[in-house]
Protein backbone atom coordinates (compact mmCIF):
# COMPACT_ATOMS: atom_id res chain seq x y z
CA UNK A 1 0.00 0.00 0.00
CA UNK A 2 1.39 3.34 -1.08
CA UNK A 3 1.83 5.77 1.97
CA UNK A 4 -0.79 8.54 1.86
CA UNK A 5 0.08 12.09 0.68
CA UNK A 6 -0.12 14.30 3.42
CA UNK A 7 0.63 17.86 1.88
CA UNK A 8 -1.53 18.19 -1.29
CA UNK A 9 -1.33 20.48 -3.87
CA UNK A 10 -4.44 22.47 -2.52
CA UNK A 11 -3.25 22.70 0.76
CA UNK A 12 0.12 23.92 -0.36
CA UNK A 13 -1.75 26.84 -2.45
CA UNK A 14 -3.94 27.48 0.78
CA UNK A 15 -0.41 28.17 2.97
CA UNK A 16 1.14 30.25 0.21
CA UNK A 17 -1.84 32.43 -0.02
CA UNK A 18 -2.00 32.87 3.51
CA UNK A 19 2.13 33.34 4.03
CA UNK A 20 1.32 36.14 1.17
CA UNK A 21 -1.69 37.81 3.18
CA UNK A 22 0.66 37.85 6.36
CA UNK A 23 3.98 38.67 5.14
CA UNK A 24 3.93 39.52 1.87
CA UNK A 25 4.35 38.56 -1.90
CA UNK A 26 8.56 37.96 -0.83
CA UNK A 27 7.32 35.18 1.54
CA UNK A 28 6.35 33.24 -1.67
CA UNK A 29 9.41 31.11 -1.70
CA UNK A 30 9.67 27.12 -1.80
CA UNK A 31 11.62 27.37 1.77
CA UNK A 32 8.92 29.80 3.54
CA UNK A 33 5.91 27.36 2.18
CA UNK A 34 7.86 24.24 3.68
CA UNK A 35 8.31 25.66 6.55
CA UNK A 36 4.91 26.88 7.13
CA UNK A 37 3.61 23.04 5.94
CA UNK A 38 6.22 21.80 8.74
CA UNK A 39 7.42 19.75 5.61
CA UNK A 40 10.61 19.72 3.19
CA UNK A 41 10.38 21.32 0.01
CA UNK A 42 9.87 17.83 -1.74
CA UNK A 43 5.83 17.65 -1.93
CA UNK A 44 6.62 21.45 -2.92
CA UNK A 45 8.50 20.69 -6.58
CA UNK A 46 6.54 17.02 -6.38
CA UNK A 47 2.85 19.38 -7.13
CA UNK A 48 4.66 22.46 -8.92
CA UNK A 49 7.53 22.64 -11.86
CA UNK A 50 8.81 25.81 -10.07
CA UNK A 51 7.62 28.34 -7.70
CA UNK A 52 6.47 30.58 -10.51
CA UNK A 53 3.86 27.82 -11.37
CA UNK A 54 2.51 27.50 -7.51
CA UNK A 55 2.86 31.86 -7.58
CA UNK A 56 0.42 31.68 -10.67
CA UNK A 57 -1.75 29.45 -8.68
CA UNK A 58 -2.04 31.81 -5.58
CA UNK A 59 -2.59 34.88 -7.90
CA UNK A 60 -5.65 32.73 -9.59
CA UNK A 61 -6.47 31.98 -5.92
CA UNK A 62 -6.14 35.81 -4.47
CA UNK A 63 -8.58 37.09 -7.72
CA UNK A 64 -11.16 34.83 -6.44
CA UNK A 65 -10.69 36.34 -3.01
CA UNK A 66 -11.37 39.91 -4.48
CA UNK A 67 -13.93 38.57 -6.67
CA UNK A 68 -15.57 37.62 -3.45
CA UNK A 69 -15.24 41.29 -2.23
CA UNK A 70 -17.09 42.33 -5.05
CA UNK A 71 -19.85 39.64 -4.58
CA UNK A 72 -20.22 40.78 -1.21
CA UNK A 73 -20.46 44.38 -1.17
CA UNK A 74 -22.43 44.35 -4.33
CA UNK A 75 -25.06 41.87 -2.49
CA UNK A 76 -25.03 43.96 0.95
CA UNK A 77 -26.97 46.46 -1.47
CA UNK A 78 -25.87 49.52 0.81
CA UNK A 79 -24.86 50.90 -2.71
CA UNK A 80 -25.78 50.81 -6.47
CA UNK A 81 -23.99 47.61 -8.45
CA UNK A 82 -21.07 49.72 -10.17
CA UNK A 83 -20.53 51.82 -7.11
CA UNK A 84 -19.95 48.40 -4.92
CA UNK A 85 -17.70 47.82 -7.33
CA UNK A 86 -14.78 50.76 -6.25
CA UNK A 87 -16.28 50.52 -2.74
CA UNK A 88 -15.65 46.61 -2.65
CA UNK A 89 -11.82 47.52 -4.56
CA UNK A 90 -10.60 49.55 -1.75
CA UNK A 91 -12.25 47.73 0.71
CA UNK A 92 -9.98 44.64 -0.77
CA UNK A 93 -7.06 47.18 -0.38
CA UNK A 94 -8.01 48.10 3.13
CA UNK A 95 -8.66 44.10 4.72
CA UNK A 96 -6.09 42.34 2.51
CA UNK A 97 -3.47 44.76 1.67
CA UNK A 98 -0.94 42.22 0.72
CA UNK A 99 -2.44 40.57 -1.39
CA UNK A 100 -4.22 43.84 -3.30
CA UNK A 101 0.33 44.94 -3.84
CA UNK A 102 0.55 41.45 -5.43
CA UNK A 103 -2.50 41.76 -7.58
CA UNK A 104 -2.90 45.77 -8.63
CA UNK A 105 0.73 46.94 -7.22
CA UNK A 106 2.76 44.65 -9.06
CA UNK A 107 4.98 45.47 -12.53
CA UNK A 108 3.19 44.67 -15.37
CA UNK A 109 6.17 45.76 -18.02
CA UNK A 110 5.80 43.37 -21.08
CA UNK A 111 2.36 42.57 -20.11
CA UNK A 112 -0.60 43.12 -22.34
CA UNK A 113 -3.12 44.69 -20.64
CA UNK A 114 -6.22 42.70 -20.72
CA UNK A 115 -10.09 43.36 -19.77
CA UNK A 116 -10.94 40.86 -16.52
CA UNK A 117 -14.26 39.44 -15.61
CA UNK A 118 -14.69 42.67 -12.87
CA UNK A 119 -13.57 45.20 -15.73
CA UNK A 120 -15.82 43.32 -18.28
CA UNK A 121 -19.17 43.89 -15.59
CA UNK A 122 -18.03 47.42 -14.51
CA UNK A 123 -18.02 48.28 -18.76
CA UNK A 124 -21.99 46.99 -19.29
CA UNK A 125 -23.22 48.29 -15.72
CA UNK A 126 -22.21 51.96 -17.20
CA UNK A 127 -23.19 51.53 -20.75
CA UNK A 128 -27.16 50.33 -19.25
CA UNK A 129 -26.92 53.08 -16.68
CA UNK A 130 -26.13 55.82 -18.43
CA UNK A 131 -27.09 54.71 -22.11
CA UNK A 132 -23.08 55.16 -23.25
CA UNK A 133 -21.51 53.43 -26.26
CA UNK A 134 -18.68 50.79 -25.12
CA UNK A 135 -16.08 53.04 -26.27
CA UNK A 136 -17.29 55.93 -23.97
CA UNK A 137 -18.12 53.33 -21.20
CA UNK A 138 -14.28 51.92 -21.07
CA UNK A 139 -12.97 54.93 -21.29
CA UNK A 140 -15.52 55.97 -18.29
CA UNK A 141 -14.15 53.27 -16.40
CA UNK A 142 -10.98 53.68 -16.77
CA UNK A 143 -10.62 57.35 -15.33
CA UNK A 144 -12.78 56.30 -12.51
CA UNK A 145 -11.00 53.06 -11.54
CA UNK A 146 -7.88 55.19 -11.90
CA UNK A 147 -8.97 57.36 -9.15
CA UNK A 148 -10.60 54.64 -7.11
CA UNK A 149 -6.83 52.76 -7.27
CA UNK A 150 -5.32 56.05 -6.26
CA UNK A 151 -7.28 55.76 -2.91
CA UNK A 152 -6.85 51.87 -2.26
CA UNK A 153 -3.38 51.92 -2.60
CA UNK A 154 -3.12 54.88 0.08
CA UNK A 155 -5.25 52.61 2.28
CA UNK A 156 -3.00 49.63 1.15
CA UNK A 157 0.24 51.37 1.81
CA UNK A 158 -1.01 52.82 5.25
CA UNK A 159 -0.47 56.43 3.15
CA UNK A 160 -3.62 57.25 4.59
CA UNK A 161 -6.96 56.34 5.70
CA UNK A 162 -9.97 57.85 4.82
CA UNK A 163 -12.92 56.77 6.30
CA UNK A 164 -15.59 54.93 4.43
CA UNK A 165 -18.47 57.83 4.58
CA UNK A 166 -15.91 59.39 2.85
CA UNK A 167 -14.45 57.33 0.25
CA UNK A 168 -18.45 56.81 -0.87
CA UNK A 169 -18.70 60.67 -1.18
CA UNK A 170 -15.41 61.09 -2.95
CA UNK A 171 -16.49 58.07 -5.31
CA UNK A 172 -19.91 59.65 -6.09
CA UNK A 173 -18.94 63.13 -6.80
CA UNK A 174 -16.20 61.59 -9.40
CA UNK A 175 -18.69 59.31 -10.85
CA UNK A 176 -21.35 62.50 -11.40
CA UNK A 177 -18.52 64.35 -12.86
CA UNK A 178 -17.27 61.66 -15.51
CA UNK A 179 -21.09 61.22 -15.92
CA UNK A 180 -22.18 64.81 -16.53
CA UNK A 181 -18.92 65.22 -19.18
CA UNK A 182 -19.65 61.83 -21.03
CA UNK A 183 -23.57 62.65 -21.24
CA UNK A 184 -22.53 65.96 -22.77
CA UNK A 185 -20.47 64.92 -25.23
CA UNK A 186 -23.00 62.15 -26.13
CA UNK A 187 -25.22 65.54 -27.21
Amino acid sequence: MAPKVKVTREKIIETALSLVKSEGEGSLNARSVANALNCSTQPLFSNFQNVLELKTEVIELAYKTYLEFIENEINSQKYPQYKSMGMAYIRFAKDEPNLFKMLFMCDRTGEEFSHTEDFEKAVELIMSANGLSKEKATLFHLELWAFVHGIASMIATSYLNFDWELISNMLSDVYQGLRGRALNDCN
